[in-house]
Parts: C-alpha cells; sequence; structure tokens
C-alpha cells in the first residue's frame, strides 16, 4: 500500500480512511450535520467579529474632523453608536464561542464513537484472522495498531482536522468579503498562498516521511517489550537483561531521533510560516494605508482588513502546525486498513448450517496440509476413530500432531482432503457450532489476568452458575486448592496465570474444558513438564474429564498412550503404525534403541 509522501499526498490516505469506515460515519450523521452548522455560524460570527470595531473607528475619526473618508455617523450619535457596538462585539464573541462549544463537542463525541467502533472492529477482526496471519505478524506491532494507531487517528480528527476545517471556510468566507471591500488589496493577500506552498511542499514530505519512519519505530518498541516482558523466566535465566536493554536502546534512540527530528521540521515550517505572515501583513498594511489617504477605503475597514488578515492566515500557521499530525494519521490510517482489509481464511461457507449435536465419530479423509507451498506437514493421511475412543496421537516433533488436531477444529483448513465429524464435512458447520463442542487442553495452560471463577467460565458459550463452575473444578481436583486461596474462586490470578503453579494452571485448564461438556476432547502434551506427584493428580482429573468422550491424547511420551484404545504413530506427515497399544508401543520401543 501507497504511503503519504507530502501533506496534499496525505489526504487521499486520510479520504480512504474515511471510506473504507464511511458505516460508522454514517451512524454519527445526526451529531455531524449538527457539528457543521455550528461551524458554519461560528465561522458567519467570526466575520462579523470585527465590524463593529469599524465603525467606532470611523465615527472617532470623523468626529475628530479628519479628511479621511467614514462611514459618516454623526458626533450626536457618538456615544450611543460606541454603546451599542460595545455590546454588539459581546454578544457575537459570546455566540461565536457558544457555536465553537457546540461544534466541538458535536465533532468530538462523533469522532471518539467512530473510532471506538473502529478499533473495537480491529480487535475482532485480528481475533477472526488465521494462525497463518498471526504466525507471520509480531503482536507487539499489532497491539500498537490497536491502542497507539488508532488513538493518533482519533486525536488528529479531533484536535487536527476539525479546527482546519474551521479555519479554511473562515478562510474562504473571509476572501470574499476582502474581494468585495477592495479586490487591490486582496490581490496582495493571495500573492503570499503560492509563496507558503513552495515553502510547504519540501518540508511537508520530509515530515510525512520522517512520521511514517517513526510510527513503524513505535511498532517494533511495543514488539520488543511484548516479546521481554511476557518472556521474564527466560530473561532472568539467562541474564538476557543487559543484551535485551541494549536492542530495546537501539529502538528507543532512533525513535526519539525520528520525532525529534519531525519536531524541528515542524517548528521550522510554523516560524517560517509566521515570518511569511509578517511580510504579507507589513504588505497589506503599508498598501491600505494608501487606499486610506487615497479615499478608497475608510480607517475602520483598514482595521477590519487587517483583522481578517491575521485571521485568514490562522489556516497556513496550523498546516504548519498540524503537518506532524495529519501525516501520522494518515500512516496510522493506513495501518489499521493494512490490518482491515486482511482477508479471514477460516469462514463459514455460504451455505455451511449449524451443526448437530456430536456423538464423536471423526474420520481424516487423505488430507493434506503445508504451511508454505513445497512443504506438506501432512501428506495424504486418513484415520477414523469411532465415538467415545481414546486415541494417542504419537510421533517426533515436526510429525503433524498438532497440525491434525489443528484440522479437526478448523483452525486450519486441509489443502486438500476431508475432515469429518459424524460424516459431516467441517467445511459445511458454521465454526461456532463446531468449535463449541471441542475441548483442548494445552500443555501451556493459558490462563487470563482475571478471576478463577471467569477463567473456568470462559469454557462454556453459554452463562453458567456457581455450582456448575464449582462441580467443574471438582471434577477437575482443583476445587479444595481453590477454596484455599485468600478470595477462592474470586482470587485474581498473574497474566497467563503466572501467580498459579504448573499444576493449579492445568487443573484449571481441565475445569475450563469440563464446563465446555463437549463431546470430543483434545490433550496436546498435558501432562507435559509436571513432576510425577501433580502428573498423577492432573491425570487422574484428565480421566474423569474424557470418560465417554472421543478423546485424542497429543503425546511424543510412549508410556502416556498405554491407556488408550488406540495407538496412531506418525512420522513426517503419515500414519506410519495404527492400532491397539499392543500391537503398536512394543514394536515402537523395539525400534528406538536402533536410532
Amino acid at each position: 500500500m501507497a504511503r503519504p509522501t507530502t501533506l496534499r499526498q496525505a489526504w487521499p490516505g486520510l479520504r480512504s480512511t474515511a471510506v473504507r469506515f464511511r458505516d460508522h460515519i454514517r451512524q454519527q450523521r445526526g451529531l455531524l450535520a449538527g457539528g457543521l452548522l455550528a461551524l458554519i455560524a461560528e465561522v458567519g460570527f467570526r466575520l462579523l467579529e470585527p465590524w463593529p470595531l469599524a465603525y467606532v473607528i470611523d465615527a472617532l475619526v470623523a468626529s475628530s474632523g479628519s479628511d479621511l473618508a467614514t462611514r459618516g455617523v454623526g458626533t450626536t450619535d457618538l456615544t450611543v453608536l460606541i454603546a451599542v457596538c460595545a455590546l454588539a462585539v459581546v454578544a457575537v464573541v459570546a455566540l461565536r464561542a457558544l457555536m465553537s462549544y457546540l461544534m466541538t463537542i458535536c465533532f468530538a463525541l462523533a469522532g471518539n464513537r467512530v473510532l471506538t467502533r473502529v478499533r473495537a472492529e480491529l480487535y475482532a477482526h485480528l481475533n477472526a484472522l488465521s494462525l497463518n496471519f498471526h504466525d507471520r505478524r509480531r503482536t507487539g506491532d499489532l497491539v500498537t495498531r490497536v491502542t497507539g494507531d488508532v488513538g493518533r487517528l482519533q486525536e488528529a480528527a479531533v484536535t487536527a482536522m476539525v479546527p482546519l476545517v474551521g479555519n479554511l471556510l473562515t478562510l474562504a468566507g473571509m476572501l470574499v468579503v476582502i474581494t468585495v471591500m477592495d479586490w487591490q488589496l486582496a490581490l496582495v493577500v493571495l500573492l503570499v498562498f503560492p509563496l507558503f506552498g513552495l515553502l510547504s511542499v519540501r518540508l511537508t514530505r520530509r515530515i510525512a516521511g520522517v512520521s511514517r519512519q517513526q510510527r513503524a519505530a513505535e511498532g517494533n518498541l511495543a514488539s520488543l517489550a511484548t516479546e521481554s516482558l511476557s518472556s521474564m523466566v527466560v530473561v532472568h535465566s539467562y541474564s538476557l537483561q543487559s543484551r535485551l536493554q541494549e536492542r530495546f536502546g537501539g529502538s528507543n534512540q532512533r525513535s526519539l531521533a525520528d520525532g525529534v527530528k519531525a519536531k524541528k521540521l515542524s517548528a521550522g515550517l510554523e516560524r517560517k510560516t509566521d515570518v511569511l505572515v509578517g511580510v504579507a501583513t507589513g504588505l497589506v498594511l503599508a498598501f491600505g494605508a494608501h487606499q486610506v489617504l487615497n479615499g478608497r477605503l475608510t480607517p475602520g475597514e483598514l482595521t477590519v482588513f487587517l483583522t481578517y488578515l491575521k485571521t485568514a492566515f490562522k489556516p497556513l500557521r496550523d498546516i504548519a502546525k498540524y503537518t506532524g499530525r495529519i501525516a501520522k494519521a494518515a500512516a496510522s490510517g493506513e495501518r489499521i486498513i493494512d490490518v482491515i482489509d486482511e482477508r479471514i481464511e477460516i469462514t463459514d461457507a455460504s451455505w455451511a448450517r449449524p451443526a448437530p449435536a456430536f456423538r464423536g465419530y471423526v474420520d481424516f479423509d487423505d488430507v493434506q496440509l503445508s504451511y508454505r507451498h513445497g512443504h506438506p506437514v501432512l501428506r495424504g493421511l486418513s484415520l477414523s476413530v469411532r465415538p467415545g475412543q481414546r486415541v494417542a496421537v504419537i510421533g517426533p516433533s515436526g510429525a503433524g500432531k498438532s497440525s491434525l488436531m489443528a484440522l479437526l477444529c478448523r483452525l486450519r483448513d486441509p489443502d486438500l482432503g476431508r475432515v469429518r465429524i459424524d460424516g459431516h464435512d467441517l467445511a459445511d458447520l458454521t465454526l461456532e457450532s463446531l468449535r463449541r463442542q471441542i475441548s483442548i487442553v494445552l500443555q501451556e495452560s493459558v490462563l487470563f489476568a482475571s478471576t478463577i471463577r471467569d477463567n473456568i467460565a470462559l469454557g462454556s458459550p453459554e452463562r453458567v452458575t456457581d455450582e456448575q463452575i464449582e462441580a467443574a473444578a471438582r471434577l477437575a481436583g482443583a476445587h479444595e486448592f481453590i477454596r484455599a486461596l485468600p478470595d477462592g474462586y474470586d482470587t485474581v490470578v498473574g497474566e497467563r496465570g503466572a501467580t498459579l503453579s504448573g499444576g493449579q494452571r492445568q487443573r484449571i485448564a481441565i475445569a475450563r474444558a469440563a464446563i465446555r461438556d463437549a463431546p470430543i476432547v483434545i490433550l496436546d502434551e498435558a501432562l507435559t513438564g509436571l513432576d510425577a506427584a501433580t502428573a498423577r493428580e492432573v491425570g487422574a482429573a484428565l480421566d474423569r474429564l474424557t470418560a465417554g468422550r472421543t478423546t485424542f491424547v497429543i503425546t511424543h511420551d510412549v508410556s502416556a498412550a498405554t491407556g488408550c484404545d488406540l495407538v496412531v504413530q506418525l512420522q513426517d506427515g503419515r500414519v506410519q503404525a495404527c492400532g491397539s497399544p499392543d500391537e503398536v508401543l512394543p514394536e515402537m520401543t523395539r525400534r528406538t534403541p536402533a536410532r
């Protein structure tokens, strides 16, 4: 996707972002219409604001007996005129302030609502993307897109775009008024804009480029921080603090350098714009005074002209001021769209139907799977499992054990072949109805930073009662240690369950699988890494969980397969042996020493 290189080229990026999220924007059309009306009214009052002062100045000049052209207000009306003009100034300023407040509230509320929905859409889309996508992308960078990039777009929309649009409308209105007042003086003002354009093009190109680099550097920083903070055991065990700090410091320094460079460029553009505005003001003052002396303008009208000039150049200052923000917002919008436009690989087919209640008959029919083209992981694998059977899937690392189970859950789709449950092709069933009938217990039990009660309840797609949660915990052998915790089931576990032992985490994971009450259970190296005593306790809990259910035990440990009904040995993505433990395991044991 093309990146903006100048501020002018950033507008298409912002426009494409607006078009991409037009449905969210359309929902806020009432607020946007109200904000637009308030903006137009605010511009009108801003145009009226200097005119009472013009009348007062002309009246004072006339009362002094000067020969300068004035609006001919008599001296007998001077006191009344000053009072009326003073009240008019107060009224106009108050109304302008009110309109500005209403405009800001309407646009800010609409912008925040839209971008809150954008963030929710982005997060939901990330959760729906396949494992292939997440395997390729860095988690920290994706987190930055959800939080930082949406926040950057939100900030720019509310604090930069809205004021800039208002000032541009004011500029258009003022140019019309000053052209009517004195077209020659208006030409002097208009001569400044090409000069500003020449001045800003080069700097805005550099600002946009640096802003893009800074956003990429911030994404890299987030990735480095996420990787290290989620691996603190490895960091401390291998004393990696200094090496990781060096890597982080280098990226941090590059981000700082880009940020400082962008600020310096923006500040330079702002100051050069100030000088340009000063030159224009001086020219208008000199030429305008000449027009007053020649009787073509009144002193009051020159005052209005100079006031308009000061306000008219505010958009130029704002463009200089907001160039960095707008460029970053354009880059952030494109980074968001880049993710949202990523195709979801695993989806419901148009003809997909809800799955019926499964009995648990599973059939893999000549399935092939590749993560990369030309590198198959499963090679024409076929396997049939009867309802209620306990099947051990064994083999060395890389043999295809976990890939086989990923097909069963439709975490991935086969390149060729079919996977069926009770005769139903998984591609013909909705994902939600399929996955709710499969429970998984992984080697690394993933718990969320919430209460134990919530972590167990997450296993059920329906709302569950406290009694159901406790029953699942008892089945998993977790009830006693949970009650011994200070807050029992309301104890908040650390991120990924770091405040619990491995055995405790595994039993909560088993309780989460039990409350799902699924007819098919997958145990992916569920006992690996546990000591002998804990493994016996967890193994007993797993036996209770899987009783009467079709169960797949993924393991590389031959001893873990002894209690299964069927043993399937995988090698290089193919079924090398399949049969009862008595048929397969002795042969494997005999082959092992020879390797």
